[in-house]
This record gives C-alpha cells, sequence and structure tokens, in this order.
C-alpha cells in the first residue's frame, strides 16, 4: 500500500506531538519534584527554631524563618503554576493526537476498502 503525501504529513504531525508530549511529561515530572522538595523544606521549617540557613551560589546564608518560609511558598506558587499550565498543553496536545490518530486510522481503512 502507497501512503499519500497526506498521510505522511499526519504521521510526522502525531510523531512531533508524541515526542512535545514526552518532553512535557518530563518537565512536569521535574517540576513535581522540586514541588516535593520545597514541602518537605517547609515542614522541616516548621520544625526548627527562628534561625535558619538557606544556600545561595554554594554559600550558606543565616535567614529568618519567615523570610524562608515565604521564599519557599511564592517558589511553590510559581511552580505549581508552571505545572499547570504543562497540564493544560499536555491536555491540548493530547486531543490534537488522538484527532490524528483517528484521521490516520480512517485513512487506512479507506485504503483497505479500495
Amino acid at each position: 500500500m502507497e501512503m499519500s503525501q497526506e498521510l505522511t504529513a499526519k504521521i510526522q504531525e502525531l510523531q512531533i506531538l508524541e515526542r512535545n508530549l514526552q518532553t512535557l511529561s518530563m518537565e512536569k515530572q521535574t517540576l513535581q519534584v522540586e514541588i516535593n522538595e520545597i514541602d518537605n523544606a517547609l515542614i522541616e521549617l516548621n520544625k526548627i527554631g527562628d534561625e535558619a540557613y538557606k544556600i545561595i551560589n554554594g554559600i550558606m546564608v543565616k535567614s529568618s524563618k519567615t523570610s524562608l518560609t515565604k521564599d519557599l511558598n511564592e517558589r511553590k506558587k510559581m511552580l505549581d503554576l508552571r505545572s499547570s499550565a504543562i497540564e493544560k498543553q499536555e491536555n491540548s496536545m493530547e486531543q490534537k493526537s488522538g484527532k490524528l490518530r483517528e484521521e490516520i486510522n480512517s485513512i487506512f481503512e479507506s485504503k483497505k476498502e479500495k
């Protein structure tokens, strides 16, 4: 069975979508790991007194517990927003790839019938 240019283009587009979905999935996993680390750091911060340390460019700097908590919560909020945006992108791409699969399958089915 000879593939038409339309079918070839749709298959290539689907492959690109699949690669992009994999990339987004890996990025989302990385964000989730960082969110979990922040959650753990916030738990540990609640166990200590008012003084804490944070690492800036490889140097430990004394900081207040309040300041660190604020910084971590802001970072977590930003990561949550990014993760949410990635989920929306993933959903959109999954819908698009589902439609492409249907189109590809219908082209294959119509060629079989001929």
